[in-house]
């Protein structure tokens, strides 16, 4: 277990390891849940922007998809 320390101003700063953990940085927010005893459970929220799905489809030395076909893959999945 590892232990944070409050500052001042009411505060704390969680390690890098910690943001490493949950893949977040600066300008990122991070939800906290309360739990019973005492505890809260910290998780990255995503942002949901559009931007961050840019080149998840891509793939190194990978065939490149016409509209055509991203479109009959896209409607296969919706038609399911």
């Amino acid at each position: 277990m590892s232990t944070l320390k409050i500052t001042s101003r009411r505060q704390i700063t969680l390690r890098k390891e910690f943001r490493a953990h949950l893949g977040v940085g600066p300008g990122d927010t991070v939800e906290i849940d309360v739990l019973d005893g005492g505890r809260i459970m910290i998780h990255a929220r995503t942002s949901g922007k559009i931007v961050e799905t840019f080149g998840m489809l891509s793939q190194k030395d990978g065939p490149s998809l016409s509209i055509e076909e991203m479109n009959g893959i896209t409607g296969e999945g919706w038609s399911r």
